[in-house]
């Protein structure tokens, strides 16, 4: 079935809060793209985030990001009108995440300390469905509000998670741990209800996994035996990419890498739950880095860029064969940008999952070059821009005169307009009929090339740990969006 949607993060949305949340904007933007005629609403990872504020570099594999919970849907027992009003900020263009990781920190350990019994009940009925992993993760985040999160630093007894400290770490930090188990639960409650509108009014929700975790997280502290650490615990080699078209030096990760030959001896079962809880969260997932899953980039521990490392073996398709013992058809798309070679592109091919297609990518000088949108195949994700990419308007700026002029004539624009932004972007509007055009059966937009704006709305610079994930949307953004034309080409292509 072909299809067309639209990438925004959550953190994105419009509200009072200062960030994007699971509330009644979130709801008004699925109404209004489905109003133009697309199909998806494409987000980045919704896990609880870690350094840089970075949605892939998350504290928790299986945990909610807990500023996306919607104050607003407290009930007024657990926090009134007054005190919400306290928690609102005026920041509508982008994310102030140190104000806003307060205020809702605060919000919510005053609607815990009010908790019923009747509350309680709920809270365990969803741990009780959630053991595999929020048990880890809530003593995980109480102990690193007491000693840090570095918990290679911890006493040796929790540093090893040896028994008698952690049954003593349970009880100590029993009203902490039941915090976090109360923040997940509120989480998902939202997250889950959001999901059942969405599908209601037709829209799939279309989300995104990192392949990598980061070292600081309860999933490597209980998990030690899966991941390639030495016997202290440190991580032997880290992740990475090596150079390719979004970074000369690489991408330095430095998450920690799985060891799959152990992971293989318990059939995956770390990983394959974490998809399959990933495929409950979403209709249809992305997974980030997925050539990692045939071949992954090992870069020595100490290494100040990517350029040095090695290829070594993923699982192949050996993960797949587990994973098809729980679910039959999941939809899965595969992110393989980058440096993709043979064996990585047989890889995919005999997964049948999708890849992925960027336009911008596109103009080399080759026609062979698998971006152009006469190259595509039918089970392709076609894109405008990710949300590594700059915006188009904005690459469109950043290019050479004379590199531009050829990529113009090939999207029929004259010369002397393309620069024009906002409503009226003839550059935007070319590159998303030339996908939307195509034989892709999906095609993904960013909101930002469907309003034309440039560089300052750019979601993530890869290589730049600062100034990311910030990007905010107004009420006035959406209006700078054309939508009978979108409505058209969406109708004229069949999506």
């Amino acid at each position: 079935m072909r299809k067309a949607g639209v990438l925004l993060p959550v953190f994105s949305l419009m509200s009072e809060y200062g960030i994007g949340d699971f509330g009644s904007s979130s709801r008004y933007f699925i109404d209004f793209i489905k109003g133009i005629g697309f199909k998806l609403w494409q987000i980045l990872p919704i896990t609880t985030i870690g350094a840089g504020n970075s949605p892939y570099s998350g504290v928790s594999a299986f945990a909610g990001n807990y500023l996306f919970i919607d104050l607003e849907s407290l009930p007024e027992r657990l926090l009134t009108k007054e005190e919400k009003s306290t928690f609102k900020i005026n920041s509508p263009y982008k994310v102030n995440y140190s104000v806003v990781a307060e205020n809702k920190k605060r919000a919510l350990n005053i609607a815990f300390s009010r908790l019923t019994a009747e509350d309680y009940l709920d809270v365990e009925a969803f741990v009780n469905k959630n053991s595999f992993w929020i048990e880890d993760y809530a003593l995980f985040m109480a102990l690193s509000e007491r000693f840090g999160s570095d918990w290679l630093n911890w006493d040796e007894g929790l540093k090893f998670r040896k028994k008698t400290a952690l049954d003593g770490a349970k009880k100590e930090y029993k009203d902490r741990i039941y915090y976090y188990y109360f923040e997940q639960y509120l989480f998902f409650k939202g997250w889950n209800s959001l999901k059942e509108y969405a599908n209601e009014s037709g829209i799939e929700i279309f989300g995104d996994m990192p392949i990598y975790v980061s070292f600081n997280s309860p999933d490597v502290w209980a998990h030690t035996d899966i991941f390639a650490l030495d016997k202290d615990l440190v991580s032997k080699e880290v992740a990475g990419v090596p150079p390719d078209y979004f970074a000369v030096d690489g991408q330095l990760w430095n998450n920690p890498l799985y060891d799959w030959d152990k992971m293989k001896s318990t059939n995956y079962e770390w990983f394959v739950q974490r998809i399959l809880h990933s495929l409950k969260l979403y209709d249809v997932l992305r997974i980030d880095h997925f050539r990692g899953l045939c071949e992954y980039w090992a870069v020595p521990k100490g290494s100040e860029t990517a350029k040095t490392g090695e290829w070594k073996k993923g699982p192949g398709l050996a993960l797949w064969d587990e994973v098809y013992k729980y679910v039959d058809c999941p939809q899965i798309v595969a992110e393989d940008l980058g440096i993709i070679d043979d064996k990585v592109v047989a890889y995919l091919k005999e997964t049948g999952f999708p890849g992925m297609r960027v336009l911008q990518f596109a103009f080399d000088g080759n026609r062979d070059n698998i971006h152009l949108p006469y190259n595509y195949d039918k089970n392709t994700f076609a894109y405008t821009a990710t949300h590594d990419n700059d915006t188009s308007l904005g690459w469109l700026y950043s290019l050479d005169a004379s590199v531009r002029r050829g990529i113009l004539d090939f999207l029929e624009i004259d010369e002397h307009v393309w620069g024009i932004g906002g409503k009226g972007c003839l550059s935007t509007k070319a590159m998303a009929k030339a996908v939307l055009s195509s034989s892709a059966d999906t095609v993904i937009l960013p909101l930002q090339d469907l309003t034309g704006y440039g560089t300052d709305t750019r979601i993530n610079t890869p290589g730049e740990p600062d100034g990311n994930w910030e990007y905010r949307i107004t009420l006035s953004t959406l209006e700078d969006i054309d939508t009978p034309y979108y409505s058209y080409l969406i109708s004229k292509y069949g999506r």
